[in-house]
């Protein structure tokens, strides 16, 4: 940018710089300055129809592009995206939340000003909670630092930053041009991490039967190729966690499957529980994810853990240790190889194929839609039926599935297309939401129609909430039927197709994949009662669960 470097066009370049191409928001009063500097720069504003909608868009947008922002103006704006940044946080999405402030001379005259709750740092207290850093940049003599303290923290731990500037200060000069952007980020400890590289070696040598696990951290640390090394000079089978689900190929000969506490197949579960020595990397624990934190491979110090937090090797912490480090040194030292071993089953296809004219049921659908994936589509789920059914699909490349699948927000997956398709373009996204999440966010499609997107959206259409009502039934599950497929007339574009039968799905499904320039909307029917293998296994363990809490 020419000229006197202010604040706000600080932070537009480093944005710019750091792979921001994009950002997604909704204009108001306290950042229309900063929309305005938007406008002039490589940065391409989009426009949601609402705030929370612009943080999933950026959600997946990061989670592709490496990260991703957001423009609301204040309070009214930014905790619309509470939710939505929450999120990003939860699943480690760097995801940069760019907002507005009333002006430090205007909260000298007026104590009281629209759109504020409380007292003035009330919506940046709320996102400290949400967010590795939360800065205001309220004064030109330290704005360079702050900021560059929190983009530093983005991209160490890879989760949500907060950046906020008062409206009297979005033009004020800088004392000096920007510098370089300085992260102080330290390197690992050398002699830590060829102590706990020795430690995993010493491990493995011992070891009969490891495994690796896999999460969602590979995808935000660009680590995909180093994790495929890694796997095929051990030779070692490997699972991935649902929200780590096409960090590696699912069609790589040692890709076992999903490994997850609630949703994953039994053969998978047992294979990885039994293993030896595992190798946890880039995962949460959590009771949706992975191991339960009362696992005897925890337990009995069985585990090698790296997360962006930390590094635990049996029970001994590295903490000076980072986790791309320790991943990309352990693709690279001399470590055992190993005999290949029997895997378990993959999942089974069908005993009869279904008549084309039966009614249309998820067993079908998933079957149907797993045979159509390639290269170049990308399955985008939200959470129900349509996560725990899609865990079973097999993706072909990389950042080929996106979900909510630890924070399990509904209304995720429609907003996520846009954000997808503008990371990257080539790909076809396939949007997985149920009815109810549709309600929610549904409305988004409006935003492909006007950007020119052709997401094709499958509506599993069951009349409700399906996984609360494996849990607890009752009229509070149902939502109001709508005629989906007709909101292409609303938001003037797309096609819109209601689907009955299994023969209606794979035909409007193949008009659809042949119609690239378009938007398509197929609204499927489905018996309320119908339950894919997925649900199924969640219902059985969630039950078993509440039976044991009991007193």
């Amino acid at each position: 940018m020419k000229g006197t470097t202010t604040i706000g066009s600080a932070v537009i370049e480093r944005l710019h710089q750091l792979g921001v191409r994009h950002i997604f928001g909704i204009p108001g009063d306290y950042v229309l300055s900063l929309y305005k500097l938007l406008e002039t720069s490589p940065i391409r504003h989009v426009g949601t129809t609402r705030e929370d909608c612009a943080g999933f868009a950026a959600d997946a947008y990061a989670r592709i592009n490496g990260i991703g922002a957001v423009c609301v103006t204040y309070c009214v704006g930014g905790l619309n995206c509470v939710n939505a940044i929450a999120c990003a946080y939860a699943e480690r999405s760097p995801v940069v939340l760019l907002t507005g402030s009333p002006g430090l001379s205007e909260r000298v005259r007026t104590p009281y000003m629209h759109h504020m709750v409380r007292d003035f740092s009330t919506q940046r207290e709320v996102f400290e909670k949400i967010t590795v850093a939360a800065v205001s940049l309220d004064d030109p003599a330290t704005a360079e630092r702050e900021m560059d303290r929190a983009f530093a923290a983005l991209l160490r731990y890879r989760r949500p930053i907060y950046i906020e500037i008062p409206r009297d200060l979005v033009h004020a000069p800088l004392p000096a041009p920007l510098h370089p952007l300085r992260l102080d980020d330290e390197p690992s400890d050398p002699a830590a991490l060829e102590e706990a590289i020795s430690e995993v070696r010493t491990m493995l040598a011992s070891a009969r039967r490891p495994c690796i696990l896999a999460g969602a951290e590979i995808g935000r640390f660009g680590l995909h190729d180093d994790l495929t090394r890694l796997v095929e000079r051990l030779n070692v089978p490997i699972a991935s966690t649902l929200m780590g689900k096409s960090v590696i190929r699912e069609d790589h000969p040692l890709h076992v499957g999903i490994y997850g506490g609630l949703i994953a197949r039994n053969e998978v579960q047992q294979f990885v529980n039994e293993s030896d020595c595992l190798l946890i990397l880039g995962s949460i624990l959590s009771d949706v994810e992975d191991l339960d934190a009362q696992s005897p491979l925890l337990t009995e110090g069985r585990t090698i853990h790296a997360t962006a937090d930390r590094v635990a090797i049996k029970h001994h912490r590295y903490e000076t240790i980072r986790f791309q480090d320790f991943v990309r040194s352990l693709g690279s030292a001399s470590l055992p190889s190993f005999p290949s071993r029997p895997l378990p089953a993959q999942v089974p296809t069908a005993d009869r194929a279904v008549a084309p004219t039966a009614p249309i049921t998820l067993q079908g659908l998933f079957r149907h839609l797993d045979s159509i994936l390639d290269k170049n589509t990308l399955v985008i789920a939200d959470v129900g039926e349509s996560l725990f059914a899609a865990a079973d699909l097999h993706v072909h490349r990389r950042f080929e599935f996106l979900a909510p699948a630890y924070y399990t927000s509904m209304g995720f997956a429609v907003p996520a297309a846009v954000g997808a398709s503008f990371a990257d373009p080539s790909l076809r996204p396939i949007v997985l939401v149920g009815d109810g999440a549709f309600q929610m966010t549904g409305s988004e499609l409006s935003t492909c129609v006007r950007y020119g997107q052709s997401p094709i959206v499958i509506i599993l259409n069951n009349r409700g909430y399906s996984t609360e009502r494996e849990i607890l039934e009752g009229p509070f599950n149902d939502v109001h039927e709508w005629q989906y497929e007709r909101i292409c007339d609303v938001i003037g574009g797309g096609v819109g197709s209601r689907i009955a039968t299994q023969e209606e799905f794979e035909r409007a499904l193949a008009t659809a994949l042949a119609d690239a320039g378009r938007l398509h909307i197929l609204n499927v029917l489905l018996d309320p009662a119908d339950r894919s293998p997925g649900m199924v296994r969640l219902a059985r363990r969630l039950g078993e669960k509440l039976s044991t809490d009991k007193p």
